[in-house]
């Protein structure tokens, strides 16, 4: 679980950086440009905060797990 999160988040980074490049690079007038960078920013934001909130939840498990079968160990 922590390795596929931290890939997840790898991923995610190196999409944004990136499409982020490819923006910058793009040959468009300036505004265009910020306008579509900033789209894309909240756009990876986004799925960060996501990825960030299913990781949460994912350790939320594993804790309640791991607290179950140390209550089992403890009463035996």
């Amino acid at each position: 679980m922590k390795n596929s999160g931290k890939i997840a988040l790898g991923l995610l980074a190196g999409l944004a950086a990136g499409a982020a490049l490819g923006v910058l690079f793009a040959p468009k007038k300036g505004k265009e440009t910020r306008k579509k960078l900033a789209g894309k920013a909240k756009e990876y934001g986004d799925a960060i905060k996501a990825t960030a909130n299913e990781t949460g939840e994912m350790v939320a498990d594993i804790r309640k797990d791991v607290r179950k079968h140390a209550e089992k160990i403890y009463n035996n």
